[in-house]
């Protein structure tokens, strides 16, 4: 009788029959306290005696254990199960029909003795041989700008970054001849806290930002700050002047305020070798597509691409919309959706052939952080990505405009009237879909303050102090009240001693002022402050708004916002959409 048909016939579930071996740190197969154990087949440690290799050995009732094999005390005692069902046929028989597998089970397989365990997600891995698996993740240690491990009970933002670095045979013809590995796809993956929903936002390469001073770890295990610079491509936030991906982390939370928690970072081998380890993923165009600059070559309408061919489909920019790279953009994110439906279908999932190429593809494709660099934890990250629906992960750009200091346009900047509010729904949680969510009301004495009859726009009179915002934030905020608003009657009042909040001040007659105001510009009821009105020159009393630490920018709420922006060319995960 077989190791499972033995557990069936003494009530035993054929899963617990597998136990880790702490002297050896395999899964051995364990039939009664007695019989032989079986080593799982994979990676193991080196032998701790004898010079001989641990595997499977005949044991003899009553003879002691070896240094290889653990004490049989130490094994737990296989689980019973409170009722023995029927006899069932094992899955697999000729002639019998097997059992249907729940939802859960199948991520979690049993196949040849070996336990398989499958993640699915964004630029995320998987592991079926945990010791084998771990040795693939290449990791590197970019100190604090990213968290020392990985919270399942919070939400949480992952930097995926491709190179375009030409490792690897047969990738001469891509990226630049000679490039250090700059950040050539950016992609900043938001997951909610409850994990209704996640945002994957697209930064462009040539986007004209500020890279911070960036601390990077040496070989010989010191810190050396490499001199941030002022006004370069996003893609130089990585590899020039050997700066690592803690430098492109640094250069998004200065750019965005989302500070990441983790980063990916995978070269051009990793769309080849994932694409060919599910059989490939399908794609859309809108018409024939024949790029000699990317070799791509496709038919009108949908085809399976994988290996050269997907690395070339999402590499080619000429060949869609105005040949840019934010035309590459909307290509790239329309193939991520298409392998994440692919890595999450029940045709992979229930391959374990499939499962374990896409596993060991996955590991060896991926360089992360040294707080998610053990499988145990992309375990944990991927797993929680799984809980997302496809119909509510939104693919976004972030929003930008042509750089205006050049005459032929080659660099985009942040579009300051449309960026913000997507930086701050991200920021605060905020779904681009909708999902339910529970609603609590808000009876507090300050929210109070916000209900009431409002003054006109026009009528509103305030004074702006800068009390710990960043420079010329008063200047900023007074051009935006009465241009974009139309509060005519503000002025820049220049300085305050630092606050954290800020806050409105106003006189007991001011409050209907005060609520419109607080309208406007999104402050909370905490930030209200009934007191007194200071009076202007022209001897008319006018409301005092001090801009504390927290001030985000003219125009940004500081209220947490209940709704995203609309966001011109998002998409969701499980739309299927042709390139054009």
């Amino acid at each position: 009788m077989d190791a499972q048909g033995r557990g069936r016939a003494d009530n035993i579930d054929p899963a617990d029959q597998w136990v880790l071996n702490p002297n050896t740190g395999e899964y051995e197969l364990r039939l009664s306290p007695s019989a032989p154990q079986s080593a799982v087949p994979g990676p193991r440690r080196p032998p701790t005696g004898g010079g001989r290799a641990p595997g499977r050995r005949p044991a003899t009732p009553g003879r002691q254990q070896t240094r290889e094999a653990a004490p049989a005390e130490t094994l737990p005692a296989p689980r019973r199960r409170r009722a023995a069902p029927p006899e069932e046929p094992l899955p697999g028989r000729r002639g019998r029909r097997p059992e249907k597998k729940s939802k859960s089970k199948k991520v979690l397989m049993w196949t040849g003795g070996t336990m398989a365990l499958v993640l699915v997600g964004v630029g995320t891995a998987g592991y079926l041989v945990l010791k084998h698996l771990e040795g693939n993740v290449t990791t590197t240690d970019v100190g604090s700008a990213a968290k020392n491990g990985f919270s399942k009970n919070e939400a949480f933002n992952i930097l995926v970054i491709g190179t375009d670095k030409r490792t690897g045979a047969g990738n001469e013809g891509y990226g630049d001849k000679g490039s250090v590995g700059h950040a050539d796809t950016n992609v900043l993956l938001h997951v909610s806290k409850d994990r209704t929903n996640a945002t994957a936002l697209s930064i462009p390469r040539d986007l004209i930002v500020d890279v911070p001073d960036c601390p990077t770890k040496q070989p010989d295990g010191s810190t050396k700050v490499i001199p941030g610079t002022a006004g370069v491509r996003f893609n130089t936030s990585l590899g020039q002047d050997g700066r690592d991906a803690g430098c492109t982390m640094r250069t998004v939370k200065e750019l965005t305020g989302i500070a990441p928690d983790h980063f990916m970072m995978a070269d051009f081998n990793a769309v080849k070798t994932l694409t060919t380890a599910v059989g490939g993923v399908e794609v859309c165009v809108g018409k024939p597509i024949n790029d000699e600059k990317s070799h791509l070559k496709l038919p009108e309408g949908k085809s399976v691409v994988k290996g050269e061919q997907a690395l070339a489909f999402v590499r080619t920019r000429h060949a869609f919309g105005f040949g840019g790279d934010l035309d590459r953009i909307k290509v790239q994110q329309q193939f991520l959706s298409s392998l994440m439906r692919k890595m999450a279908s029940g045709d992979t999932l229930t391959d374990p052939s499939k499962l374990y190429n896409l596993a060991n593809a996955a590991t060896k494709a991926l360089t992360v952080d040294t707080g998610i660099g053990k499988v145990g934890a992309l375990k944990d990250v991927a797993l929680e990505l799984k809980k997302v629906p496809p119909k509510n992960i939104t693919f976004l750009t972030l929003p930008v405009i042509d750089n205006p200091a050049e005459k032929v346009h080659a660099t985009v900047v942040v579009n300051k009237n449309t960026a913000p509010q997507v930086f701050d729904a991200i920021n605060n949680d905020v779904s681009f879909t909708e999902v339910k969510k529970k609603k609590k009301a808000d009876k507090s004495a300050e929210a109070a303050r916000l209900k009431g009859p409002q003054s006109e726009a026009s009528e509103v009179r305030v004074r702006v102090f800068n009390g710990g915002a960043a420079g010329g934030s008063a200047q900023e905020t007074v051009n935006w009240l009465q241009t974009s608003v139309g509060v005519l009657k503000s002025e820049n009042a220049a300085n305050a001693p630092e606050i954290p909040k800020t806050t409105l001040e106003y006189a007991p007659d001011q409050a209907p002022q005060a609520r419109k105001l607080a309208a406007l510009m999104g402050l909370s009821g905490a930030a209200l402050k009934p007191g007194e009105s200071f009076t202007n020159s022209q001897g008319m009393p006018t409301m005092t708004l001090t801009l504390g630490k927290d001030f985000k920018g003219a125009g940004v709420p500081l209220t947490p916002p209940t709704k995203a922006p609309d966001v011109e060319g998002k998409s969701t995960a499980d739309k299927v959409q042709c390139a054009s």
